[in-house]
């Protein structure tokens, strides 16, 4: 008979998985889980922050364009710090658009007949010589291009072109507006003339002439070593106080208006934009279109300050 076998029952064991899960897959998920919610609270923060800057520059902006600052602001921010440099001269600077040159010849208009006295191109202004056939009108040019003539055969009667030079540069704009702030020279009761900004080159009719318009559209301002229009801008307000002098030749022309009109253009740069503010005056600003600002301006015989603010 064959042996008796005792059957052999093996222990029971737990049935492994095919894939096995390893001890810390669990905690991973939750990582990942974790990092990609951080990433987009990021991405949030970074986009609510973008647009509330965008807001806060749009709002700046459409206060900026809608009001004129005050000429208080003004004098603290140049007292702060100096506003004109090589870098802050924009180079740009072309002639009159054609909504800026109906806004001229809209003002003329109401002039006319008048004195007209513009710094800058007879060629951009010769509507206005052409139309103020009953009064004097006078171009103070830089430069005579060839369209230009210095003989005045050409241009219509009582219509003076000349050519001037300037000893200024626009490079020099800070400097020369803190010497006129310090010197009594500069002021516009002031004959002497030994002002830095004072133009002594200038035909003796400029002086004579009491001024019922005045353009101040040169000489040319578009660079650092350009003359800039520092004096142009300053000649201008101090021609536009004057009143009748006793002294005044018998070949000058009078004005029976109490006030003349100074118009500036390019005021979107620097220099146009302070030395206007200094020499013309907010207080005296009545309009503005385009790159232009319109000043009127009251006549007196011996004014004493440039603006009462």
């Amino acid at each position: 008979m064959p042996p008796h076998v005792t059957h052999y029952h093996p222990p029971l064991l737990p049935r492994l998985s095919l894939h096995p899960r390893p001890k810390h897959q669990k905690h991973g998920k939750v990582g990942m889980k974790f990092i990609k919610k951080k990433i987009i609270l990021v991405l949030l923060f970074i986009l609510c922050t973008a647009s509330i800057f965008r807001l806060l520059n749009i709002s700046i902006f459409a206060q900026f364009s809608l009001s004129l600052p005050s000429a208080a602001s003004i004098h603290h921010s140049y007292n702060s710090q100096p506003p004109l440099t090589r870098n802050s001269i924009s180079t740009k600077g072309t002639g009159p658009t054609l909504k800026e040159t109906r806004f001229i010849l809209d003002l003329f208009s109401r002039l006319a007949p008048c004195n007209v006295l513009v710094f800058g191109s007879a060629n951009q202004y010769s509507s206005i010589a052409s139309m103020n056939s009953g009064g004097a009108t006078v171009f103070l040019e830089d430069y005579l291009d060839s369209r230009s003539t210095s003989t005045n055969t050409t241009r219509p009667k009582n219509t003076r072109v000349h050519k001037i030079m300037y000893s200024t540069r626009a490079s020099e704009a800070y400097q020369l507006l803190r010497d006129a702030r310090g010197n009594p020279e500069c002021l516009p009761e002031s004959q002497t003339l030994r002002c830095s900004l004072a133009m002594t080159n200038l035909p003796r009719e400029v002086y004579d002439t009491l001024w019922d318009l005045v353009v101040v559209d040169g000489p040319d301002g578009g660079a650092p070593y350009s003359p800039g229009r520092m004096a142009s801008i300053y000649t201008a307000g101090v021609l536009a106080r004057r009143g009748n002098r006793s002294s005044s030749s018998s070949s000058s022309s009078s004005s029976s208006s109490s006030s003349s009109h100074v118009v500036v253009h390019d005021v979107d740069r620097m220099i146009e934009k302070w030395f206007s503010w200094e020499f013309l005056c907010e207080e005296n600003l009545v309009s503005s279109k385009g790159r232009f600002w319109h000043f009127r301006i009251g006549k007196k015989t011996n004014a004493t300050t440039f603006c009462t603010a």
